[in-house]
């Protein structure tokens, strides 16, 4: 042998169960994965080694710690969906030679491809790719991760026509190795992992057809978008499916115009348009909520819709978000729409001088905002340039972040249950690279929001780099009945904002010190909110918040009168009640009325009228018998009354 060999060293491979396997020389994950059993051997999908996710074809060349991925980890799924991004990127190129790929990133349940092609893609075309997917996947062919240099990798993609794969690795930096994976006749640049075969894709659709612009930017060409779900089974895929289903069924903008709630044009991107019965539930959310202020110490308070640069300036919003903001002059002045309401509330705790026997102070203010959201992000009411938050400030010294935080998180908990929402999911969201204020004081601030979460007895994740530019913050997301999962409620603890605009109190030691600002909201955006509400409850909302609680129908003219005389007496007492008074037969006014998801019904005849009483269907079609009007009205408050039945759900 040689003075210069190199012989290969013994590797130590450590397993999660903190079992060791020696092996003679460097190794492979998926040598690995068979030493353990060829059952392992078979469901490895990829290796964790010191933490980093590899391909089953990773080369462990010194003592590591291993897990292998399966399709039971987490990552598993993920991985799986990036390997069918890139079966549908082979698929479409091997149908349509000339089509460009450029990107395929996955997404929540699924993943996505942009391509450039002469044509649009039409759903023919959709199903011939999908079919082709399934040929290719069938074929097992094997998933090579390969090593190229950079501009040898530019060169590659120039020469077969791939401008944009080539424009992509053109940006990374010089001098830089990059990984390409090949199955079949394809290659494209990836990180990875990937599946270590084709074949071990089976579960997958392609959804729908998208236009995207390259690196979405509006000056770039418009390229072909297709979306694509994947999955670990069968039974998973077609779950995701109906749910799918479900969720169109739902569609809040759907519903809103078959229940006349509101409506959007043109005139107004992003506005809303609310109509009476829509109105009524807006009405419904902010009373409640108004009620909520009041049992927890807020004084409500109102301010401006416009105010002075120099005031954006000052809290860093000038700097940190301008983009989202709309502007305005008059004479020779520049302001903004507010897109928030915090600076209008220190401007209001600033008017005296505050003692610290004062705090904590809160203020509540039901404030209108705008931000300037970009057309393609709109979505009915659930993202809007205008918009209503339940929004609330607290003013406190250090030593009440922990308390005021738990009762916060106490409170949102009553109001969600209250709302039909019981499985809430917890995240603290910490410095952004982007931010305001030192390193010591966003310390500071996450470990009082982490304590607090801690206090209340609640797990919670950490978001790294998720919080606002002025401080971290618990974001609080609720699940709907399909299980889809809305973040609504935030609390951020911010340091800056009350000393970038001067606000100060008089402490103990009678020196002057800066309070600490809690930003809080439960429902967060009042339009967002109800469009929530109105797909959780798929329209037909809870009696208490129904538009329209009860509606009577007279079977004949004959009883008109009363109808019109019972729902008078209802209106009286503060239900929202109307009338079907048309010349229909009942049957048609019961359907026409079944539609339009109400609570209740109630039929008057000449029976009824002379009796002095009405007969009752509850939705659903239940017959609820014959009952006076005031037996009627006690269910009704009684339902009223029924939304703080439920007990304050625990969560460990």
């Amino acid at each position: 042998m040689g003075e210069n060999a190199v012989v290969d060293a013994p590797v130590k491979v450590t397993l999660p169960d903190g079992s060791v396997r020696e092996f003679p020389g460097p190794v492979t994950v998926a040598e690995v994965a068979r030493s353990i059993g060829p059952g392992l051997a078979k469901a490895a999908l990829a290796g964790r080694v010191d933490g980093e996710l590899v391909d089953t074809s990773h080369r462990i060349a010194r003592d590591a710690q291993l897990a292998i991925v399966t399709e039971r980890d987490s990552e598993g799924l993920e991985i799986i969906r990036h390997s069918t991004a890139h079966l549908l990127a082979y698929a479409v190129k091997t149908l349509f030679p000339d089509a460009q790929v450029t990107i395929g990133p996955v997404i929540d349940n699924g993943f996505y491809y942009d391509f450039s092609y002469k044509r649009p893609f039409t759903p023919e075309d959709l199903a011939a790719i999908e079919e082709k997917m399934r040929e290719l996947a069938a074929r097992d062919e094997p998933v090579v991760r390969e090593e190229w240099d950079r501009d040898e990798a530019v060169r590659f993609f120039e020469g077969i026509g791939e401008k944009y794969k080539a424009e992509i690795i053109g940006s990374i930096p010089a001098g830089e190795r990059i990984s390409l994976y090949r199955e079949g006749g394809f290659i494209d640049l990836c990180r990875g992992p990937h599946v270590p075969a084709t074949g071990r894709l089976k579960v997958f659709k392609l959804m729908k057809l998208a236009g995207a612009y390259w690196r979405g930017d509006s000056k770039n060409e418009m390229l072909q978008r297709i979306y694509g779900t994947a999955w670990i089974s069968q039974k998973d895929q077609d779950a995701y499916l109906h749910m799918l289903e479900e969720a169109e069924k739902r569609d809040h903008r759907r519903l809103g115009r078959e229940l006349d709630l509101f409506h959007m044009q043109d005139e107004a991107p992003g506005l809303v348009f609310w109509h009476p019965k829509g109105w009524a539930i807006w009405q419904a959310v902010e009373q409640y909520m108004r009620g909520v202020y009041r049992d927890s110490g807020y004084q409500e308070v109102k301010g401006p819709q416009i105010l002075d640069r120099s005031l954006w300036e000052r809290t860093g919003h000038w700097d940190n978000y301008r983009e989202n903001m709309f502007t305005t002059e008059s004479e020779n002045r520049h302001y903004a729409l507010k897109p928030m309401n915090c600076p209008g509330h220190v401007q209001i705790f600033k008017t005296g001088l505050r003692s610290y026997r004062e705090l904590p102070l809160r203020y509540g203010e039901f404030g209108q905002c705008h931000r300037n959201e970009p057309s393609g992000a709109l979505h009915g009411i659930l993202r809007v340039r205008g918009f209503t938050q339940d929004d609330g400030h607290v003013f406190c010294t250090e030593d009440q972040i922990l308390d005021e935080c738990v009762a916060f998180t106490e409170q949102l908990q009553q109001v969600y249950t209250d709302f039909g929402f019981t499985d809430i999911l917890y995240k603290v969201a910490t410095r952004p690279d982007k931010r305001v204020g030192s390193d010591e004081l966003w310390g500071r601030a996450e470990q009082a929001l982490m304590e607090s979460l801690r206090r209340s007895g609640l797990d919670f994740t950490v978001s790294p780099g998720e919080g606002a530019f002025y401080g971290p913050k618990i974001e609080y997301t609720l699940k709907d009945a399909l299980g889809r999962q809305w973040q609504c409620g935030t609390i951020q603890v911010d340091f800056n904002m009350a000393e970038r605009l001067g606000a100060e109190y008089v402490a103990e030691d009678n020196s002057r010190r800066t309070p600490v600002m809690l930003h809080r909201a439960i429902v967060g955006s009042l339009e967002r909110f109800i469009g929530i509400l109105i797909e959780n409850h798929a329209g037909a909302m809870p009696m208490w918040l129904a538009p329209v609680q009860a509606a009577v129908a007279c079977i004949t003219d004959a009883q008109a009168d009363y109808a019109q005389s019972v729902a008078q007496t209802l209106r009286k007492q503060g239900f929202r009640v109307q009338t079907d008074l048309r010349n229909e037969k009942i049957n048609y006014k019961i359907r026409e009325l079944s539609l339009q998801k109400l609570p209740y019904i109630l039929v008057v005849g000449d029976k009824e009228k002379q009796a002095g009483k009405v007969a009752v269907r509850a939705r659903g079609g239940l017959d609820l018998g014959v009952m006076t009007v005031e037996e009627f009205a006690a269910r009704l408050a009684q339902d009223v009354d029924a939304r703080r039945a439920m007990p304050l759900p625990r969560q460990a």
